[in-house]
């Protein structure tokens, strides 16, 4: 509550100013032709958390992402979704702080089933550098579809190619800025908003804004757009009163490689996210990354050799978590196309889930692996 007071204040004076049991690893997933959207992108009006009487949200509108009030041109902006590298030697990241939802997915089986970060974002006009990148795998482009973001990242094994070809995908792949950081190549390549001059090596790489003007891509959201991704809450969702909520202040999940746990903070209400021993922060802003809202998802997969995999996120009703203000209750997950929205539902109620405004975790588990997750 004490974060959500102080958010209100920053917002009036801003615009003023400016577990379940292991499974065995499945086939490959059916791939599943998406259609696009047939109607027309009709503005949805967005539920929030009471609001003061004083604050003054004229030209901003409530994020799609975050349901957070933001500058109304941005309204029908489409995100980006950007691979970011989350080996130790890639750190410390920038700007992945200011990422809207941040998704983090094993990225090998090997290597104790390192983990790499896919983060959403929907104003990057902002970005000044994000990164370090790499390369994609066939669920990222699944998962971007989602939002009908354009994916940011640099090439991938050819298990990608055909889904580069899809109608819905929309990518830009390599070519971003090269910073000189004293790291090998592949830690070297970051997201920009406009061009960039590494005048050490002498040349100017384009950035997104580059990108747009010369891809086939819109910058606004096209016909497979689907619409909000998440139903927000009216009010403040605790679960104070549920017999079924465990206490969840310390989430560990199953990935060897980062450690990655996310711990609640008594103080912001949000959840800190750590890895490798240590709190995340962000080397651009200095800001831990936190996060309102965690999600959980038991995921099978398929092993494509060489410690290459697809998640068989095309599934309905499997097991997963939703985690918020220092509670979890069990939900199941859908998702019913390789483009369509995964919903989320209270296994107690059958009920799609309503959540809190702020950034959202989602982890894709693998199943073989949920027993090993950690919630206390």
């Amino acid at each position: 509550m004490k974060k959500k007071v102080l958010a209100a204040i920053l917002i009036a004076v801003g615009v003023l100013t400016g577990c379940g049991n292991t499974e065995p690893i499945s086939s490959p997933i059916q791939t599943v032709e998406a259609e696009p959207i047939a109607t027309d992108i009709q503005e949805v009006e967005q539920p929030g958390a009471t609001e003061e009487a004083n604050e003054n949200h004229d030209h901003m509108y409530r994020s799609e992402l975050t349901n957070e009030w933001i500058d109304e041109s941005l309204k029908d902006q489409r995100p980006i979704a950007v691979m970011v590298d989350n080996e130790k030697t890639a750190l410390p990241h920038f700007g992945v702080a200011d990422a809207d939802v941040v998704y983090e997915i094993m990225n090998s089986t090997l290597n104790d089933r390192i983990t790499r970060f896919m983060v959403v974002v929907k104003d990057w006009d902002k970005i000044e550098q994000l990164g370090s990148i790499r390369s994609a795998r066939p669920t990222n482009f699944m998962l971007a579809a989602e939002w009908n973001a354009v994916l940011c990242h640099d090439g991938g094994p050819f298990f990608i190619n055909d889904w580069v070809a899809k109608d819905y995908s929309a990518n830009f792949s390599g070519g971003f800025a090269r910073y000189s950081n004293g790291k090998a190549a592949e830690f070297t390549e970051y997201i920009t908003y406009d061009k960039y001059t590494n005048t050490q090596k002498g040349k100017t790489y384009d950035g997104l804004k580059q990108r747009f003007e010369s891809s086939r891509y819109t910058t606004t959201y096209n016909d497979y757009y689907q619409g909000p991704h998440f139903k927000f809450a009216d009010a403040e969702v605790t679960f104070a009163d549920r017999n079924d909520a465990i206490s969840a202040t310390t989430i560990e999940l199953p990935f060897k490689h980062n450690g990655s746990t996310l711990k609640y903070n008594e103080e912001t209400g949000t959840y800190d996210y750590y890895e490798y021993g240590s709190a995340h922060k962000d080397a651009a802003s200095g800001e831990q990354l936190t996060f309102e809202n965690v999600i959980l998802q038991n995921t099978t997969f398929a092993d494509l050799g060489e410690g290459y995999l697809i998640y068989n996120a095309i599934d309905s009703g499997r097991s997963g978590y939703y985690i918020t203000e220092g509670k979890a209750i069990e939900v199941n997950w859908t998702k019913s196309s390789e483009n369509a929205i995964t919903h989320y539902y209270d296994a107690k109620t059958g009920e799609e889930i309503e959540v809190n405004t702020g950034k959202t975790y989602i982890s894709l588990i693998p199943s073989d692996g949920w027993n090993n997750v950690v919630i206390k």
